[in-house]
């Protein structure tokens, strides 16, 4: 990160300074993480569950940390800044840091997708610009200011992921990150228990507009229902996109999704037409790829480059990856889970040939229409004609009750160890396996049990 004195940092958080004769001592890296705490860095001392930052202050000076903040008063010559809360003052300083950069902002939120975008966004602009990203689930309060504090003097273009889960976390995000341009995926049925239903998702995620720039744009889905009701921000018109023509400035002609081979389309623009093929199995990345198309050639970058781009995309950690085993094909799509993205996650696995499966957990935080939605999306498993449906956990038994009455085969288990122990039994040689729940339901095992599957 760019240099900060000590004095910066302190007026940046309201801090005070315990040692004055530091204050242009200069600081290129914050952490949270005390075994991170090495030469040039501040240290920001968190109270978790398990455990307080503040009792590894001492630690980290001998590490090599310049500073550290504290809401305690510390026995040491070395610097602090004392705060009032620590979790407050590294949002303020990430505000501050952003300041420091004029560059295009993108941020992106949506209830399904947000990292798909995210990856596509930057495959496509890293053709022309240098490029910070998030990394893996920096999204919320604490990974976005540490997302900020990764710009270095070199990026042109930031792309920053913001999830949140209730009303007001979108407007202090967005303080800190302060969009250029901002992203909205879609609007579907996540957080239910803190934000209600579609238009309480809605409104948070349009928070995102309060910090907006004042002369910044926004791309919104045109497919969802309720992103296509907003009609104007900060006085000017979205910019809508989506599979669909209608009323979308970018859609998409002739897609051919080709399962493991990838989907092929020609996405149109305006002023083009670009033939291309995303390397990803989800029908739904057409959407991702029209985004980052259309972001693109805002920022004034050429036809070749957006198309080089979209066709290096890659996909990251458990988020619809391809294994193939000398047995079967799997979907390694765990990572969470909402009835939009499971259902995103059903139209995939029918694009692929052979008997296909589906191994769906709970779906956490739906609130109190939680059975319907699970209901629904076994039904909707069973209409799209899913051979075999696999239900684990105590909510996912409306997963199996939803997906009967039809061709479905279908099993439940109420935990993911009677499944294991089950789908050597179920599954055969040469299916597709989609696995999907909510991440606090640790599917990750299923795959690694699958992976482990043979004739």
């Amino acid at each position: 990160m760019k240099k900060l004195t000590l004095q910066e940092v302190a007026n940046a958080c309201g801090g005070t300074l315990t040692q004055p004769q530091y204050a242009n001592k200069t600081i290129t890296a914050i952490t949270t993480d005390s075994r991170k705490a090495t030469d040039n860095t501040l240290f920001i001392p968190l109270k978790g569950e398990r455990a307080d930052g503040h009792d590894f202050i001492l630690q980290t000076f001998q590490f090599g940390a310049v500073c550290s903040l504290s809401e305690k008063e510390i026995d040491t010559e070395n610097p602090v800044i004392m705060v009032e809360s620590c979790y407050q003052a590294i949002k303020d300083i990430a505000e501050y840091y952003r300041s420091l950069f004029n560059i295009p902002v993108i941020g992106i939120t949506g209830s399904v997708g947000k990292t798909s975008t995210k990856e596509m966004i930057a495959s496509v602009l890293s053709q022309s610009y240098n490029v910070h990203k998030t990394q893996g689930n920096f999204n919320n309060e604490l990974g976005v200011p540490l997302t900020i504090f990764g710009l270095e003097e070199e990026h042109q273009v930031a792309v920053v992921e913001m999830g949140i889960s209730d009303f007001g976390e979108m407007t202090r995000l967005s303080k800190i990150v302060k969009p250029t341009i901002s992203v909205i995926t879609n609007i579907g049925d996540c957080h239910l228990e803190n934000l209600g239903d579609r238009n309480g998702v809605l409104k948070a995620k349009t928070e995102m507009f309060k910090y907006l720039a004042k002369d910044g744009k926004v791309f919104l889905n045109g497919d969802d229902s309720h992103l296509s009701t907003v009609t104007a921000v900060n006085g000017s018109s979205p910019v809508f996109y989506g599979i669909n023509k209608g009323n979308n400035t970018y859609y998409s002609e002739n897609i051919n999704n080709q399962g493991i081979k990838g989907i092929s389309c020609t996405l149109c623009t305006p002023t083009n037409k670009l033939e291309v093929t995303i390397p990803a199995i989800g029908t739904y990345m057409v959407a991702n790829a029209l985004v980052a198309v259309a972001i693109g050639e805002y920022l004034g970058m050429e036809p070749a480059q957006i198309k080089k781009g979209v066709e290096s995309y890659k996909t990251v950690g458990s988020r619809d990856g391809v294994i193939e085993t000398e047995y079967i094909t799997i979907i390694d799509d765990c990572y969470n889970a909402n009835p939009v993205s499971v259902k995103g996650g059903i139209d995939t696995l029918t694009n692929f040939s052979g008997r296909t499966v589906c191994v769906l957990g709970d779906m956490k935080e739906l609130g109190a229409n939680s059975r319907q939605l699970h209901y629904d999306t076994g039904k909707y498993a069973k209409d799209k004609g899913v051979d075999v449906l696999v239900a684990v956990g105590d909510d996912a038994v409306d997963i199996a009750e939803g997906a009967k009455g039809g061709n479905t085969a279908v099993y439940y288990f109420e935990n993911v160890a009677e499944a294991i122990d089950s789908l050597k039994n179920i599954i055969k040689k040469s299916d597709t396996v989609l696995v999907k729940a909510s991440r606090a339901m640790r599917l990750e095992q299923v795959v690694s049990a699958l992976k482990e599957l043979k004739a």
